[in-house]
C-alpha cells in the first residue's frame, strides 16, 4: 500500500458521506486535529481507528487499506445523526462491524440500518407498534403515490 493513497481515500470517503472532521473524530474517539492529521498524512491511524473507520462507513478494513472501494459521487448517502453519546455511537458501529451483521445488513442502507439497531432494541410489544406504524406510514405513501399518478395522467 501507497502510504500517500490513504489520506486522500479517508478525505474522499468522508466527503462523500457528507461528514466533518468532527463527526469522524468523535466517532474514532479522538479529538479533530489529530484525524485531520489522518487525512494530511502527518499520522497513521492505529488498528482500531482502522477497524472504527471501516465501520463508519460500511466497509472492510482490507478494502480501506488497499484502497479498492470504488466511490460513486452521484449518490448521495445518509449518514447516521451524531450523538451527544459516544457510547451510542460506540455501539451502533460494533454492531454494525460484527461480520455476522456485516453480511446480514449489506444490501440496506444507512438509514435502514440505523432504524435495525434500535429496532433490535425494543421489547416484542414496542417492535409490534413500530410495525403496525410503519404499515400505516407505508399506506400514506402509496395513497401520496397513486393521486401523483393520476395527477400526471
Amino acid at each position: 500500500m501507497k502510504k500517500s493513497l490513504l489520506p486522500q481515500k479517508l478525505k474522499q470517503l468522508r466527503k462523500v458521506h457528507n461528514y466533518t472532521q468532527d463527526y469522524v473524530a468523535e466517532a474514532l474517539g479522538i479529538v479533530r486535529q489529530t484525524y485531520s492529521h489522518y487525512e494530511t498524512g502527518k499520522r497513521m491511524p492505529d488498528a482500531e481507528s482502522l477497524y472504527k473507520l471501516a465501520g463508519l462507513y460500511n466497509i472492510s478494513v482490507d478494502d480501506l487499506m488497499h484502497l479498492t472501494l470504488q466511490i460513486d459521487r452521484d449518490v448521495s448517502y445518509d449518514a447516521p445523526t451524531p450523538t451527544s453519546s459516544s457510547s451510542e455511537l460506540s455501539e451502533y458501529l460494533e454492531f454494525y462491524n460484527n461480520p455476522a451483521n456485516r453480511k446480514k445488513y449489506m444490501f440496506t442502507s444507512t438509514l435502514e440500518k440505523e432504524f435495525l439497531f434500535y429496532f433490535q432494541k425494543m421489547s416484542d410489544e414496542d417492535k409490534k407498534e413500530m410495525i403496525e406504524f410503519a404499515k400505516i406510514k407505508a399506506r400514506k405513501q402509496i395513497t401520496r403515490d397513486e393521486k401523483e399518478i393520476e395527477e400526471d395522467e
